[in-house]
C-alpha cells in the first residue's frame, strides 16, 4: 500500500436518521473532493448515542438497525470507490450493541461490535467479543469504538493482526463528573488526544480518530478528530469544531521508518507479562 489520503470527521448526529444519512452523504462527498480513500466516520451516526451515561432513558435509545438495514445498503453506495467507517446501533435478535462496519460500494469489508463499555452503556448494550483486522482498498484496518481505545489491549492486538490503521469511531464527551468552563480545559479532551497519539506510537501504526460534535441531552461531545502517524505525531486535526482532518500519508514508507531501528511488536517479550485471567 502506497500513498493514501486519511479523512476522519468531527460531526454532530442525533436521532434523526433520515438527516444523519444526509450529513453522512455531505462528509462523504467533501472527502471525496480532498481526494481521501478513506474516510472515518464517528460512532453513532446513523441514530445518534446515548443521551444519558449514568442513567439511560429504556424510552429514548438510539434506533436499532440490522446489518443489512437499507441506510447501511446506501452509505455503502455513497462510499462507491472509498473506503468508509461508521457507527450505529446494531441490532442483533433481543440484543443491541455499539457497532461499526467498514464498507466500499462492493458492500462491507469488516465489522467491529464494541468490546469496552462505560458503567452507563452495560445497561442498554450488549458487549462484543473481539478484534479482527481486515483487508481494504485503503490497507488493513483494524476498528476500535470509543472506550476500546482506553485499554492498549485492543489496540495492540489488532497490530499485531497486521493492522496499517486503527480506525477509531467515537461518540466521547466531555467529564460527566468534572466538566471544566473551557473544552480545552476539560480532563477527557486531555485523555482523549493522549488515547489516540499512544495507540498510534505504541504500535507503530496511523491511527484515524474520529468523534462527536455538539451536545445531545445531557452529554457534550469533543470533536478533536484526528490522524495520527505512526510516531504519535498529529498530522492533521479538527480541534473541538466539526469539519474533517485530512492528512496524506505513504502508509507502508511511514510504518516502516517508524520500525526501523525499534520495532515495539518484534521486541515483546510476552512471557515475561503477567496476564490476568
Amino acid at each position: 500500500m502506497g500513498v493514501i489520503r486519511i479523512a476522519a470527521a468531527a460531526a454532530h448526529f442525533g436521532r434523526d436518521l433520515e438527516f444523519g444519512l444526509r450529513r453522512i452523504a455531505k462528509l462523504i462527498s467533501d472527502a471525496r473532493s480532498s481526494g481521501a480513500g478513506l474516510l472515518v466516520l464517528p460512532d453513532a451516526a446513523l441514530g445518534g448515542y446515548l443521551a444519558d451515561l449514568r442513567h439511560p432513558d429504556p424510552e429514548a435509545l438510539p434506533p436499532a438497525l440490522k446489518p443489512d438495514d437499507p441506510l447501511i445498503a446506501t452509505v455503502a453506495r455513497l462510499a462507491a470507490e472509498m473506503v468508509v467507517c461508521v457507527g450505529y446501533c446494531e441490532a442483533d435478535g433481543a440484543e443491541r450493541y455499539n457497532a461499526a462496519v467498514c464498507l466500499t460500494g462492493d458492500g462491507v469489508l469488516g465489522h467491529h461490535r464494541k468490546v469496552h463499555q462505560p458503567p452507563g452503556e452495560r445497561s442498554v448494550y450488549a458487549s462484543g467479543n473481539g478484534f479482527e483486522a481486515f483487508d481494504t482498498p485503503a490497507g488493513r484496518i483494524g476498528m476500535l469504538i470509543d472506550y476500546d481505545k482506553t485499554f492498549p489491549e485492543s489496540a495492540r492486538t489488532l497490530a499485531l493482526d497486521g493492522s496499517q490503521i486503527l480506525a477509531c469511531l467515537s461518540a466521547w464527551p466531555t467529564s460527566i463528573t468534572n466538566r471544566a468552563p473551557r473544552m480545552s480545559q476539560d480532563r477527557q479532551a486531555r485523555l482523549f488526544d493522549l488515547y489516540d497519539q499512544a495507540r498510534a506510537a505504541e504500535n507503530q501504526v496511523v491511527l484515524a480518530s474520529a468523534n462527536q460534535t455538539g451536545a445531545l441531552g445531557g452529554m457534550r461531545f469533543l470533536g478533536q478528530a484526528k490522524i495520527v502517524g505512526p510516531g504519535g505525531d498529529i498530522l492533521a486535526r479538527t480541534w473541538s469544531k466539526a469539519g474533517l482532518a485530512v492528512a496524506e500519508v505513504d502508509l507502508t514508507a511511514e510504518i516502516e521508518r517508524a520500525r526501523r531501528v525499534l520495532r515495539h511488536l518484534d521486541e515483546r517479550r510476552p512471557a515475561a507479562y503477567r496476564m490476568s485471567p
